[in-house]
């Protein structure tokens, strides 16, 4: 799975054979310390393991020792044009850095940033997307096309390869998911570096999650891609929780519970849609590598979640609990639920 080059962000390891890992980025002001604090503790709560911060100004490098000493996973600072900025980063003490080299300026400036962060062991992500296409690029593709963007990544990195500087990560996201994918998919063949993979300005989280599980999964399938960001106009604890899904459905990822429910039909007679979110929610939290079903019908229920570790099926105001394939009682409706996490719980 993923790029042959292995970098290495706090104590978090990307690429080269390194599990896939889970990034999300802070949407507090940054002027707001506090609440960026908080939600950093809530990212690493739920799950992520890389949090990135946007550091648009010099009072805002004062959010890199705040958030480093209340959480324990890596912090990159994303920074644009400004190379100063980068290395003030550096100097607070940032896991990785995320800016282009052909925005900061002249060859000094782009020595200066790969010098910092080789000297630190900082890795360097280049992050292009449709709308930071240079012009000659753009120009003789005609359009932000995926050849295109695979061009300005490689760009970018030579940039930084002229100074000895390979602790590099590439991204190349699009709003649009085919385009994502081929352009990833060209890169991966011309280069060994790890690869960030999101689908940028995906939406709300319905739409959002859509395309990003088609775009970032349809990659991991073919072993490409080596950490990833659900890009959500939302809660980013919400995009944490969609890329740990995303990543338990394909099998990359163990621990934690999958859910098996069915889409109901005219047998059920149980409130199914709220029961399934109700467990759903519950166990959240959970980190057992186990599988619970929610069906609907007690005559096929069972059978058909076989393969579940624990679940229930709904009846005519009450239902089943079964585990493995095997019915343990019978339960009303209202107690579906917690005798479900009960079940769960005694095995834990």
């Amino acid at each position: 799975m993923g790029s042959k080059i292995q970098v290495k962000a706090g104590n978090v390891k990307i690429g080269g054979g390194a599990e896939v890992s889970i990034q999300s980025m802070l949407n507090v002001p940054a002027d707001n310390i506090e609440d960026s604090v908080k939600q950093a503790v809530a990212l690493e709560k739920a799950g992520c393991e890389i949090i990135r911060a946007a550091i648009p100004n010099k009072d805002a490098v004062r959010l890199i020792p705040a958030i480093k000493s209340a959480v324990s996973v890596p912090l990159v600072a994303d920074i644009h044009f400004d190379y100063k900025l980068a290395l003030e980063a550096v100097e607070a003490g940032i896991d990785k850095i995320r800016i282009n080299p052909g925005n900061i300026g002249s060859d000094d400036r782009v020595k200066a940033v790969a010098k910092a962060c080789a000297n630190k062991n900082i890795p360097i992500r280049i992050g292009v997307n449709s709308g930071s296409l240079e012009k000659d690029i753009l120009a003789k593709y005609g359009s932000p096309t995926p050849e295109a963007l695979c061009e300005s990544a490689l760009y970018h990195a030579s940039l930084l390869e002229k100074f000895d500087f390979n602790d590099i990560v590439l991204s190349m996201k699009s709003s649009t998911v085919k385009t994502m994918v081929r352009a990833y998919e060209i890169t991966a063949e011309k280069c060994d570096y790890p690869l960030h993979l999101g689908v940028t300005e995906a939406g709300t989280e319905r739409l959002g999650i859509i395309k990003s599980s088609a775009g970032i999964g349809s990659l991991l399938l073919h072993g490409i891609g080596d950490t990833i960001r659900v890009s959500l106009t939302a809660d980013p604890v919400r995009e944490v929780y969609a890329a740990k899904d995303i990543l338990k459905s394909l099998d990359i990822r163990k621990g934690g519970v999958q859910f098996v429910s069915c889409p109901t039909c005219g047998r059920t007679k149980v409130d199914l849609i709220s029961l399934a979110n109700e467990v759903q929610e519950r166990l959240r939290d959970c980190d057992r590598d186990i599988k619970v079903a929610v069906m609907g019908c007690v005559v096929n229920g069972p059978g058909e979640a076989r393969e579940a570790d624990y679940g229930i099926a709904g009846g005519d105001g009450n239902g089943l609990v079964f585990k493995k394939g095997e019915i343990l009682y019978k339960v009303s409706e209202d107690k579906l639920v917690d005798a479900l996490l009960d079940e769960v719980e005694k095995d834990s």
